[in-house]
């Protein structure tokens, strides 16, 4: 594998077998990726050979080394036994055996994959839920997994403040830290080849899981009752099973909120139908899991990949203000010196092609219609006074006004949702508060605005 170009700042690169090559970027910074012979991957998705990968923060990288040591062939193990799973399923779910000779009587049942991925901050979830979606793509049996994301600090397919979730038929290509889990229908033109995921998203509106978590648990239970409904169209479809990424919370945090995250675990658990749980790099957690749910779940511990780079508060905001222009008017990566820009690719794409044009409409204030969930800043109900009641509820929406000075909406962004049903003179809390579920997979119409 090789980083080489023309330019005199390239440089060549021998990878042995199971050995990593990894590299740290600056902001406004480029690197540029070429497989000069053999094979190779990045998260689980296999590389070309001859064709530059272009990589960008928004030109040399900051850091670069290559690394034996490496979480991969653990990965490759838990791909092997997921594989297994989703075979044994999709015999159990088609009626039919699992040989030739076999009697349909003796074959062994088996529940399609349904895994959920926790851990600390920092410790590799993303990639390790990338590469597994990865691997079961790349197996050449039509498997289309499900790629939850629940971690509304990250967003996956839309701007932070989301809950996500998407059918994977191809390998995700990841470029970008604002784009952690690939392109989509709702952040580059829809004309693009390789854009095939169509994601469905709720938007939470918070980046914070704490800041609401009863709005969390309510869209965890819809993105369920979602994914049930896609998984009962076709065999192949549910055995093929879901890959769901977490938040950090889940697996950490102050004692007080130790109530919460295992109550926001319990409500995966039973939405998505979990029967194995992987803990990324903390053994701790890995225990608390096997006592809480090991009778009834397999919990795996996963090991941490030396790679993963601690991120501060600072670049955290960074990345969540790209994401929201990345969404808005798609990505453009400038190539580094000496790479020819017709020859550099992003996510099997033209780096220009993944620009978006976004127009202005101008409307009256009065013809908008803004709910928040719950008010702007909630107390934890241990703050208040004893007795006392909350006068506004975490699951009630508020009306807003928004040409009142104290609406809260500068520079905020807002959820388009499905329109008012017109035989309906009233909306009732809970039809506004489902009114973000979207179309479902196949036809995404989940859109933005951003509050001036």
């Amino acid at each position: 594998m090789s980083a080489q170009n023309r330019s005199p700042d390239s440089q060549e690169w021998v990878l042995k077998p199971e050995s990593e090559y990894r590299f740290e970027l600056d902001p406004d910074t480029s690197l540029a990726i070429k497989l000069v012979r053999g094979k190779a991957e990045i998260f689980g998705a296999e590389l070309v050979p001859g064709k530059y990968y272009l990589f960008g923060v928004e030109c040399q990288p900051s850091t670069e080394y290559i690394s034996e040591d490496t979480p991969m062939q653990a990965y490759g193990n838990l791909h092997i036994a997921l594989e297994k799973m989703r075979v044994r399923s999709l015999f159990t779910l088609s009626g039919s055996s699992l040989s030739p000779g076999e009697p349909q009587s003796n074959a062994r049942p088996s529940d399609p994959p349904r895994v959920l991925v926790i851990g600390p901050a920092n410790s590799g979830k993303t990639t390790l839920c990338k590469t597994l979606a990865n691997y079961c793509v790349r197996a050449g049996q039509g498997w289309t997994p499900i790629l939850v994301n629940i971690d509304p600090n990250d967003g996956g397919w839309a701007p932070p403040g989301a809950l996500s979730a998407a059918a994977v038929q191809d390998p995700i290509h990841t470029y970008s830290a604002a784009m952690s889990l690939g392109s989509a229908a709702t952040t580059a033109p829809m004309s693009l080849a390789s854009n095939t995921l169509f994601p469905l998203v709720y938007w939470y509106g918070h980046a914070d899981p704490k800041r609401n978590p009863k709005l969390m648990e309510r869209l965890i239970r819809n993105l369920g009752e979602n994914l049930e409904e896609r998984f009962d169209q076709k065999p192949e479809t549910k055995a093929s099973g879901c890959i769901v990424d977490t938040p950090a919370l889940f697996s950490s945090g102050p004692a007080a909120t130790a109530e919460l995250r295992l109550q926001l675990i319990k409500a995966c658990v039973d939405a998505f139908r979990i029967n194995t749980i992987l803990v990324v790099g903390q053994e701790k957690l890995s225990a608390e899991m096997k006592k809480i749910y090991g009778r009834q779940l397999t919990v795996i511990k996963v090991p941490k990949s030396g790679g993963v780079v601690d991120l501060d508060n600072t670049f955290r905001e960074r990345v969540h203000s790209h994401q929201i222009h990345t969404y808005m008017y798609g990505t453009n990566i400038r190539p580094p010196s000496g790479v020819p820009s017709n020859s550099v690719s992003v996510a099997g794409e033209p780096n220009s092609d993944l620009i978006l044009s976004p127009a202005s409409t101008t409307i009256n204030i009065g013809d908008l219609t803004i709910f928040r969930i719950g008010t702007e800043a909630m107390a934890p109900a241990s703050a208040l006074p004893i007795g006392a009641k909350r006068v506004v509820s975490e699951m009630q929406p508020i009306s807003i006004d928004a040409s009142l000075p104290g609406s809260g909406l500068m520079n905020k962004v807002l959820a388009i949702m499905a329109p008012f049903n017109p035989d309906e003179n009233e909306r009732y809390d809970e039809e506004i508060l489902d009114l973000t579920d979207r179309d479902g997979f196949e036809d995404e119409k989940d859109d933005y605005i951003e509050a001036e």
